[in-house]
Parts: C-alpha cells; structure tokens; sequence
C-alpha cells in the first residue's frame, strides 16, 4: 500500500534549490511521485514504504546539502510549540543578519562615496565589510560550494562569486597597490560594493520570508480539534482516560456538552444537538439519538453521549479532509518561480560571459590585458548581481498587501496575486458567505394582529428559554429585543422531531413545527397558512406556536443574506467571472438563494469532498477557479482551488488554508481584491523588467565593448551604483502601486 506524506525542508534559498531537492527525491527507487513546494518549503511525497522509507529520503536530501524534518504527525501542544519555535529561529536569525549587514554597510558605502580620501579609508571599509560578507552572508557561499559539489549554479553562485571576487580584489589592493600603480593605473577598492550587493540580496529575501512567515498552520488547527485524550468506558463499566492514538474500534466513548467529537462513530446512549458545520456548512445543530452518527472534530452541544468507535486514526472524516488539504497546498508553487527559473539559465552565462570577457582581454588586449581583464570580469559579476531580481516580487508583494490590508483584504502571497486576475469562475459557501451565518427570526405574522400581547410575548419568551434547540435560541434572541419579563413555567416535555408542550398559569402551549399542529388538531387560519407557504417557498424555517387549541402565529427563521452578496455578484459577473453557488444545504434553500442572486450555476447537498471534486472538474476543463468560504467543510476546496478565499470572521482553518481573507464581511472586496490583484502583477512584472533591462545593457558595457570606441571602462564601483540603482527602481516601481492601487 502507497503511502502519501508532507515533509518540511529545510535549507532551500531559491526555486533552483526546490528543483534540486525535487530531482533528487524522485531519483530514489520506492519513489512514485514528488513535489517540493518553496513557498511552503515542504515536500509532498507519494512512496512505497516497503521499498523506501522517511529515513531514506531525508539520507537523499542531505547528501545534497538540504535537510527533511521527518515530524511525528501526532505532535502533543509541546512539541507542536517546539516544532514552531524551531520553525520561527531562520526567520528570527535572517531579520538580525539583514539588521547588521545594513547597519554595517551604510557607513561603507559613504566613506567609499564620499570620503575615500579620509585617512585610513580603505582599512576602515575593509573592517567594516568583512563580517558583512563572511558573517551575515555567509550562507551565500555555503550554498553556492554545495551546488558547485553538485555541477548546478543558482542565485547564491553569482551572489558569492561577485561579492567574494570583488572583496578578494580589494584586499589584493590594499595589500600590493604598486601593482596597479606601475601600470599606470589606482589601485581602487570595492568593498563597498560587495558590502551593498550582500545587505541588498538580504533584504529581499527577507522582504521574501515576510511575505512567506504566514506559512499555513492549518493542519495544526485541523488537528487541533480532535481532543488529545479521550473517556473511555471499560468492560467492567469503569471509565477510563487515555490518549486519543489508544482508541480502538468498538471502543465506547463517552462525549460530555461542550466536548468535540474524537472519533467517527455510533451513538450508543444519550441524546444532544451536535454542531457539524465544520462538515455541512449549515449552522442548525443536528439532533443525535441512538444509532445517529457522529464524526470526529463536531463539538458535542448539550447533553453527554456515548459512542461506539467505528473508524479511528487517518480514517475519520477529518482525518481524511487534513490528508487532502496537505496534498492541495503541497502541489503549489510561487510566481517567484519564474524568476529563479530564468536565474537557473542566467547564472551560468553570466559565469561564463565574465570568463570569456577574462579571457578576451588577456588574448587580445595590449600590456595592460590582463589588468583589464580581472577589471571587466569584477565589473560583470557586480553588475549582474540579481539583486534587483530577487527585490522585484517581494516589494510588489509587500505593497500590494499593504494595499490590500488598507482594503479589508488580507493576501497572503505571490501565488494569490498572480492568480486572482486570472479568475474564470468563482465558487461561493452559502452559510457564513454569502449569508451571515447565524439563525435569526426574521418575520412574524400573529393570529390577532400585526403585535403580540405582552402576556403572550413573556409566555413564549418563559418557554423557550427552557429548550436547547437552536431555533428557540433564535426566538429568545427575538423576543429579547423588545421584553425580558418571564413568568413561571409549570411544565416542559421536548417531543423530539416536533417541538415542545409547555404548561404556564395552568394554560397549554404547542410550540414547534406543522405536524405538531396538525397532530393536535389545531385549526390554522387560511390567511396564516397562506403567509407560511410563501415563506416555505423563501427557504425559510417556521415556527408554529399555539394556545390549548388556538393558534396564536407564526415565525420565520433563517440565515440571512449579506448586503453585498447581490452587488457582488452582479460586478463579478460584469468582469465575466462565472459565479457558482456550492452549499451543503438542501436544493429548495440553494436555488431560493442562487435565484435571488442571479447564479446560475447551483451545487446542493455538497460534501466536502464533493466541493473538492467540482473544483477539479472545473480546473480539468481549463477553468480558473476561485473558492470563498468561511468553514473547516470548505477548506478542502479551498486548498484546491486557484485562488481561495476566507471570510475573516470564518474558521481559523479557512482562514490559514485561504490565500486571501476578507478581514471585513463586505463581499465587493472580492472585485476589489481581483483589481488589485491585475494592478500588483503588472508591476511585478514591469519591475522584473526593469531588473533585466540594467543587466541587458550594464554587462555588455561592463565586459569592455565601449573600450575600442571610446577608450571607456565601466569602474566596478560604477558598476555596484548601477546595480543599487536597479534596485532602487524596482522599490519606487513597487511603492508607484501605493500611491495608484
């Protein structure tokens, strides 16, 4: 039997790495499938534990110079901490050496801009700019020696070579300046340079870990809501606590109020209200009696249950929605991708073009060849230094969130920017979406008038603050609004399925649904009845209320639409994105809402793992699929999807899986998200532009093609400003979407 695993690694810089760590893992025999994916650093992997194991792989992924953190998924709140804390130190160390370097640069670059003639210069930026090359970025030559071990080139080989060359150049000139001074030439320094090209290469890859530190922590959360411990009943009777993996089938199990749900199983005893929205999206508790079922992760309401353990471990419901969320976000990868693939390609040339520009000089040139030529080949490495590069996602990035915050909507990474202006369909939840996702009276209509006596009011008020069900919840919620007087109740039976009989100063009372009514031969007035269809027909839930054999009204209950939901919908079909309703809740309520706002496209009766499917359908025939919800039952389809989107006062699993979280329950923000969204990519785009450009022009300038025409060397020190310049575009670029966005 294959085996499917999600494993973190650790020591990847760039795209370059995850594909090395990639090529390696599905080199291994046992391998059947692999995906690392950089925004998260994870690898996904689809093996045969009886031909290779987690120990196996992680031996693979050493030997290239990356680690595999083979993690126990059962992680007890210690170790989740420690595991995170651990997580949190690169991060934590990155930001200090990123503080450093910048604090050590600074005075380098203006004394080697304008102080070189100050006494000691050159010693001073010498001290100044060793830690910073050797110290804060040393991972650059770490990383670059691993990959040359490996014959493969990535971002830090032309980091390391330029820094590292241009450093060892200016030492050579302190230490023998004669050397050039003979050959008519000055002996100039770079530490400067190589100071700068550290500290900027730093901060956007710390720019970067920004806008990647939000790494999901939904499956913690989703597995957060199976308890670690769990009741157990023995054979003599006795009960006993143990840990949640020691469940077995058959085992009983008691739940008390409030308590969720450990296992998928049986009810043997009991009876309670247990919330499923996790699963249905619905927020109306469902009853549980014996024989009902119940699934690991709903939180048992009211009464205490006993159940009978019938699937257990990585079988459950939940079980099964963490296992596919792990598998949707681990076949993700970052817009960054495009960049560090053109990288894989750029590197190497611009190795061999400085070799070549060596070469070229010492062949051809006159006495002074060689000097030139260990000149352009510095000036080359400095100049196409990706610094620039490596800045031109994560500033966007950074402003385009800043943007987005300011908007009510929190994005969480490239891959959501690059996406969202691509949207073809978006698929809408229907409870906590586009409804408010609370049950609510929201009409009444009484026997004798349009108000209800004050006497009237209390005893139902009285009656109803006795029952657990969540409708009567919605009533006292109502009645409250204008009355909190409560009078005795003398008697309160629950009939199960129908509704309740109470006794108050000695007069019966009927409270619940139409057959309860029509069971106790209680007339209903034609005008009554008549109201209570259309409402029937609205997807409404009613609530029938009668005295002794009279009936004295009606109530309406439902979940009711957000204000925007309907503009909303209207501007996302204006922008020709194909709006989709998938709900868990019945085909009546779903077409009643669907209609009334203009979707077309209806899924009812939706599982997770059949909202999951219809995204996949939709993705296999060539759609670009958004998904917005706001429930633990739409996070499978929300990890799925192209671009998923929270609401903000949904679960903190929704939340974590969303690229993107409406922070406010406004729904134009999804528009207003989709336009940001255009807006932000096409900096990202114009800045990685800018970013060539400078290469496409600087390096051939830098390798000596104006010497023959105009007797003009770019200085290395020139070369390093141009470098800076660059970057500095692509940040006034990014900070340009601020101020237009």
């Amino acid at each position: 039997m294959l085996s499917r695993s999600s494993f973190p690694v650790t020591g990847m810089t760039c795209a370059s790495c995850a594909n090395s760590v990639e090529s390696i893992v599905k080199t291994q025999e046992g391998i059947i499938s692999a995906s690392v994916n950089y925004a998260t650093h994870s690898v996904w992997v689809e093996f045969d534990p009886d031909r290779i194991s987690p120990e196996d792989i992680k031996k693979a992924v050493q030997s290239i110079g990356y680690d595999l953190l083979i993690e126990d998924p059962n992680l007890d709140d210690s170790e989740d901490a420690s595991a995170s804390m651990g997580k949190r130190k690169p991060l934590s160390a990155h930001e200090r050496n990123t503080l450093w370097a910048m604090l050590l640069s600074i005075p380098t670059m203006i004394i080697g801009m304008f102080f070189m003639n100050m006494p000691y210069a050159n010693e001073i930026m010498w001290i100044l700019s060793t830690p910073v090359v050797f110290v804060f970025g040393q991972q650059f030559f770490v990383n670059a020696w691993k990959q040359v071990r490996h014959r493969r080139a990535t971002m830090d080989t032309l980091v390391a070579l330029s820094t590292g060359i241009a450093y060892l150049f200016s030492v050579f000139n302190i230490l023998n300046p004669e050397f050039w001074q003979q050959r008519g030439l000055e002996a100039h320094v770079y530490f400067e340079a190589a100071a700068v090209v550290i500290t900027f290469i730093l901060l956007g890859r710390f720019l970067e870990d920004r806008a990647k530190s939000s790494t999901s922590s939904a499956i913690k959360k989703l597995m957060s809501l199976q308890p670690k411990t769990v009741i157990r009943i023995n054979p003599d009777g006795s009960e006993e606590r143990i840990a949640i993996a020691q469940v077995q089938i058959s085992d009983l199990l008691v739940v008390k109020p409030g308590d969720s749900i450990p296992v998928d199983g049986l009810v043997t005893q009991g009876q309670s209200y247990v919330d499923e929205s996790m699963l249905s999206g619905e927020p109306m508790p469902v009853r549980k009696t014996k024989d009902a079922a119940v699934f690991a992760g709903t939180i048992n309401q009211q009464g205490a249950l006993r159940i009978s353990a019938v699937k257990v471990g990585s079988e459950t419901v939940l079980a099964q929605i963490i296992a596919m969320v792990q598998q949707a976000q681990g076949s993700k990868a970052p817009v960054q991708q495009m960049v560090d693939k053109v990288a894989g390609i750029f590197v190497p040339v611009v190795i061999l073009i400085s070799l070549i520009t060596l070469a070229l000089w010492t062949l051809l040139g006159d006495i002074n060849g060689f000097t030139h030529g260990i000149l352009t080949m510095v000036t080359v490495l400095v100049i196409a230094c990706p610094c620039a590069l490596g800045l031109a996602t994560p500033t966007a990035l950074i402003v385009g969130i800043g943007k987005g915050a300011e908007q009510g909507i929190l994005i969480k990474d490239a891959l959501s920017l690059e996406k969202a202006h691509q949207i073809t369909d978006i698929l809408f939840d229907k409870t906590g979406t586009l409804t408010q996702g609370t049950i609510s009276v929201v009409d009444t209509a009484w026997a004798d008038g349009p108000h209800l006596s004050h006497d009237l009011r209390s005893a139902i008020l009285s009656i109803e603050k006795l029952s657990e069900h969540p409708l009567a919840e919605a009533v006292v919620r109502s009645m409250e609004s204008e009355s909190t007087e409560t009078i005795p109740v003398e008697a309160f039976i629950t009939l199960p399925g129908k509704g309740v009989l109470a006794k108050t100063a000695g007069t019966t009372w009927w409270i619940g649904n139409k057959a309860l009514m029509s069971e106790q031969a209680i007339p209903i007035p034609s005008q009554l009845d008549a109201i209570a269809d259309i409402w029937t027909h609205q997807a409404r839930t009613l609530i029938w209320l009668a005295k002794e054999k009279e009936l004295v009204g009606v109530m309406a209950a439902s979940d009711q639409l957000r204000a925007s939901a309907q503009q909303a919908v209207e501007v996302l079909k204006s922008m020709r994105i194909t709006p989709h309703l998938v709900t868990g809740d019945t085909a009546h309520t779903a077409r009643h809402i669907a209609t009334s706002l203009g979707i077309d496209q209806v899924v009812s009766d939706a599982s997770p793992q059949q909202k999951h499917d219809y995204v996949t359908r939709l993705q296999q025939e060539g759609r670009v699929v958004a998904v917005i919800g706001d429930g633990i039952n739409d996070s499978q389809a929300l990890a799925q999807a192209d671009l998923s989107i929270a609401m903000g006062k949904g679960t903190d699993v929704a939340m974590d899986v969303a690229m993107m979280t409406l922070l406010r329950s406004d729904l134009m923000a999804i528009p207003k998200a989709i336009q940001l969204s255009d807006r932000t990519v096409r900096t990202i785009r114009q800045n990685l532009f800018w970013a060539f450009i400078y290469n496409l022009i600087g390096i051939p300038i830098a390798a000596g093609l104006l010497y023959p025409f105009f007797g003009f060397f770019l200085n290395p020190m020139i070369a390093g400003a141009a470098m800076a310049l660059s970057s500095i575009s692509v940040v006034l670029n990014s900070l340009r979407l601020k101020w237009t966005a």
